[in-house]
């Protein structure tokens, strides 16, 4: 099956300028942390109906989800998209009500903040909402937009804990499912940032056929049809291929103990460049041409 809709995650901290703010200027350049037009600008384009799409930010994952969701529609609306709105789905509850679906029928993109993923897939998955959500974005020219938190429970299964100094010890990384809107890929985000590699590592060599997807801050990756990658920002994105690993000691080590692993392909990318998940073809983006690329962890 064909997927028409398409699907952003992004590793947090998107440069959206302090518009929590009270003294927040309309002149952007006069705010402590002024807007640069990058992520958010590039998905409205990609967005239905650009800046007269429907828009409703989801601050489930967080906190502070009226701070939060406040904030990003100041920042949509300094990009001239103003059809905005946010949705407080605080429970299961909120989650099958009427009222909140009819929203979500009416909406051209969704946006998931940052906080926990946890609560995501507790909160959201299997509700009425999160059916539709899904269906709208197999069946239509619908944006599903994740960040942090947002964009780490958009693929069936999810890492929701785990250590980053400690990530190759066995058993240190937690991992339950998503929200489902990919397969075969698993991701985790602030990563440059947290030092968070092991964790993709130990993610990736429990099961070899999902993809690992390290997303940097500022940093995303747009996914068309469900399987071809664009990268996105102003960061690097890690992808771990599992499939070519030749051996490893997982099974036959204790919990708690190192985890050695025999040649797991990683590539590295950034802006424009792009990963088709069905041919495993990777063009990275050159001003004069473009090329296939990978680096192999046996090549060290």
């Amino acid at each position: 099956m064909e997927i028409k809709g398409k699907l952003a995650i992004i590793g947090g901290a998107i440069n959206k300028g302090s518009f929590s703010e009270e003294t927040f200027d309309k002149d952007v350049t006069k705010n402590l942390n002024f807007f640069e037009e990058g992520i958010l600008k590039r998905l409205i384009k990609e967005s239905a109906n650009k800046e007269e799409s429907r828009i409703e930010i989801i601050p489930t994952a967080s906190k502070i989800p009226e701070t939060v969701g406040e904030e990003y529609v100041k920042a949509y609306n300094y990009l001239n998209a103003n059809n905005v709105g946010v949705l407080n789905i605080l429970n299961r509850a909120d989650a099958n009500d009427p009222f909140i679906l009819e929203r979500l029928e009416n909406a051209d993109v969704v946006f998931f903040t940052g906080g926990d993923q946890l609560r995501l897939s507790s909160i959201i998955g299997g509700t009425a909402f999160h059916k539709l959500m899904l269906k709208k974005y197999r069946e239509e020219e619908f944006l599903y937009i994740g960040t942090s938190a947002g964009a780490a429970a958009a693929s069936t299964n999810m890492i929701y804990q785990g250590s980053s100094s400690e990530a190759l010890l066995k058993g240190e990384i937690k991992m339950t499912g998503g929200l489902g809107l990919i397969n075969d890929i698993i991701i985790d985000t602030h990563f440059v940032q947290r030092g968070r590699i092991g964790r993709l590592f130990q993610a990736v060599v429990s099961n070899p056929q999902v993809v690992g997807v390290g997303l940097g801050e500022d940093t995303g990756l747009l996914i068309k049809e469900g399987k071809k990658m664009e990268a996105i920002g102003s960061g690097l994105v890690i992808l771990v291929d599992g499939n070519e690993i030749k051996d490893t000691n997982l099974t036959s080590v204790n919990m708690g103990e190192p985890i050695s692993i025999n040649n797991l392909v990683t590539h590295v990318i950034s802006r424009y460049d792009t990963y088709d998940m069905e041919t495993k073809v990777l063009e990275i983006h050159n001003s004069q041409y473009s090329k296939v690329g990978s680096f192999s962890a046996a090549d060290e």
